[in-house]
């Protein structure tokens, strides 16, 4: 479990290689395989197991079955670190040399000591235990799901305890810490400040001092598919410039893979959004401000990191939000070398090409998302609206919002966009609720307005509904408590539906291209809060949750979920990218709190089969 991530100093050009150290390569010819069972000798169905050999930066994690029995796939030979873990029982760790062993049976002791317990615990676990059995206590409860998610999983604060005077000072803090980076004089978040003497009380009850007033519930361990799933975890270098954390010391050693430490803080992370080549080189968008690196390379046999750049007008490296492949294989992603453009990555060369809009037209901007379209066109937000770029012309059109961004009721960027079958753009105004279509034959822009969650507009007092309703500053950030707040979306490329992921709603929404009907389908718990929406092509609608460490599939046809546990805590997924292949369905996502790119494989029943068979 050694972090073998490296700190890189400032080389110029558009290439940097060689970030990691690398063991030799050797024969990917062993199936480590074991048995995880309790202190009590209970076999643990659906517990994690995880190895990472000596010397690499490349984490492969499974699941037991139903008699506690693990199969990873094919490992290259070499001494691993493995550890287990499953909600309730401390982390064990052990370590085997695959040259001398292909078995590793780890025991699972209970965890007794009631806050590693609760710290240990996935965010939504947390949210979901916070009380709500009076109408009060489910009101300032959304009140904290969201104004308290706006810029960390809300696992990170609920690991700790405050009184009353401690919780209001972490939210007076809260109010603040958007407008000090900015302005350190600007005011308080109005919604906050608004609920914050409530909230802090609230809070001491459930996290204070005292006796808690939170009711805890176990989380099922993964079963039947979820439990075929294959995690491969990418170490990515942290940010050298940032990450000073306690008395100079850089960077939390907590990486969020032992569970027991909780989640993690946010320090020195570089990945944004993500995505996976057709050779399966994974590559990434940086957003954090720094020397080096706007697009992160991953060769996925080695791990090995390259660094693409190009400048801003500092020197530095333009920063990058979103990202997309096209047809060919080759990445568009939104660039900032001063004012934010659209570039393109051509994988063959790695030969970035910049495309800026006219002075006539909005910059790519909001919270950029890309996508491309049936029609090989590119779609990406501006803060106005949603431009399409066509590779061939390369021409932009840019179409505006039906409603302004910037009107009584606040400022509102474009969140998501997307691209459907028939080359049609859709984007997202998540503080207003609204998603906005433009339609390439005519030219015209319509909206969709989606409904506001009934059960919160109900229980708001006369007073909250009198403030909210003359509230005039929404933004992205400040959602009323009845909002849906779509964030980004993903299109059915063989079918004619959009899937928008309400982040606030705990919900899809699934909206017909054709007629613009729009049906709510609410998550199976209220605290799974989506964040970006891939769809593949059998249909299935596969959604990241920021605020929990998991990713979800829906199968629409069926109407079924499943659920797929991660491997590390405090995840903070914001982005869920697709390869499908020879039958292969490969997920990606970054991993942002622990600074990974992730990708999600689920095995067969016959591959099971066939690596239990090797085993033995």
């Amino acid at each position: 479990m050694t972090d073998n991530r490296t700190k890189l100093g400032i080389i110029s050009g558009i290439l940097l290689t060689t970030v990691a150290a690398f063991a030799p390569a050797q024969a990917a010819d062993v199936v480590l395989s074991g048995t995880i069972s309790s202190a009590a000798g209970q076999k643990l169905e659906g517990a994690t197991v995880s190895a990472k050999r000596e010397g690499t930066t490349i984490t492969t994690s499974v699941y037991t079955d139903e008699s506690g029995n693990y199969y990873f796939p094919a490992l290259e030979a070499g001494k691993y670190n493995i550890w287990a873990q499953a909600l309730g029982f401390e982390t064990t760790k052990s370590t085997a040399d695959l040259a001398a062993t292909k078995k590793a049976n780890l025991t699972l002791a209970a965890m007794t000591d009631p806050e590693r317990r609760i710290r240990q615990l996935p965010a939504e676990l947390l949210v979901a235990a916070l009380p709500e059995d009076t109408s009060e206590d489910a009101r300032i409860k959304k009140v904290f799901t969201n104004q308290c998610t706006g810029c960390h999983n809300p696992g990170y604060v609920l690991q700790f305890r405050f009184d009353e005077e401690g919780w209001t000072k972490v939210i007076g803090l809260m109010a603040r810490v958007p407008a000090v980076f900015n302005n350190p004089n600007a005011k308080a978040n109005p919604l906050i400040e608004y609920n914050q003497k409530a909230l802090a009380a609230y809070l001491a009850r459930a996290r204070g001092p005292g006796q808690s007033s939170m009711k805890f519930t176990q989380r099922p361990r993964a079963t039947g598919e979820a439990a075929r799933a294959t995690w491969t975890l990418y170490d990515l270098p942290l940010n050298p410039d940032r990450g000073i954390g306690v008395q100079g010391v850089k960077y939390n050693p907590n990486d969020g893979t032992d569970w027991s430490l909780g989640t993690t803080s946010r320090l020195g992370q570089l990945p944004h959004d993500g995505g996976i080549g057709l050779d399966g080189t994974i590559y990434y968008t940086v957003n954090d401000p720094n020397k080096n690196v706007s697009i992160g390379k991953v060769n996925a046999k080695t791990g090995e990191v390259t660094y693409l750049k190009v400048s801003n007008t500092q020197g530095n490296a333009a920063t990058a939000h979103g990202i997309t492949r096209d047809a060919e294989g080759n990445f568009w992603f939104d660039i900032n070398p001063g004012r934010r453009a659209l570039g393109k990555l051509d994988v063959k060369t790695d030969r970035i090409t910049v495309y800026q809009t006219p002075n006539t037209m909005s910059p790519l901007g909001g919270a950029v998302t890309m996508d491309v379209d049936g029609k090989g066109k590119i779609w990406a937000s501006a803060p106005d609206g949603v431009l399409q770029f066509d590779p061939v012309t390369e021409k932009f059109t840019d179409f505006k919002s039906v409603t302004p961004f910037k009107n009584s009721k606040g400022t509102n960027s474009t969140y998501g966009a997307a691209g459907d079958r028939d080359g049609n753009g859709w984007w997202a105004q998540m503080a207003f609720d609204t998603i906005g279509r433009a339609d390439m034959a005519t030219g015209k822009v319509t909206e969709v307005t989606l409904p506001s969650l009934k059960d919160e507009l109900d229980r708001a007092t006369p007073e909250a509904r009198a403030f909210y309703e003359g509230f005039d500053e929404r933004t992205n950030g400040n959602p009323l408590p009845w909002s849906q707040g779509p964030r980004r979306m993903g299109t059915d490329k063989n079918g004619d539906v959009l899937w928008v992921g309400n982040s606030w709603g705990a919900s899809l929404a699934r909206i017909d291209t054709k007629t613009l009907s729009a049906t709510i389908v609410p998550f199976p718990e209220k605290t799974m809060q989506p964040y970006h929406i891939a769809v593949d092509s059998n249909h299935n609608v596969w959604a990241n949750l920021w605020t929990s460490d998991h990713l979800v599939k829906y199968d629409p046809t069926a109407g079924k979920w499943t659920t797929f546990d991660l491997p590390v805590r405090g995840t903070e997924i914001r982005h869920v990218s697709l390869l499908e292949q020879n039958g292969v369905t490969k997920v990606v996502v970054p991993v942002y709190r622990s600074s990974q790119m992730g990708v999600l494989t689920v095995r067969s029943e016959a591959e099971i089969s066939a690596l239990k068979a090797q085993a033995q």
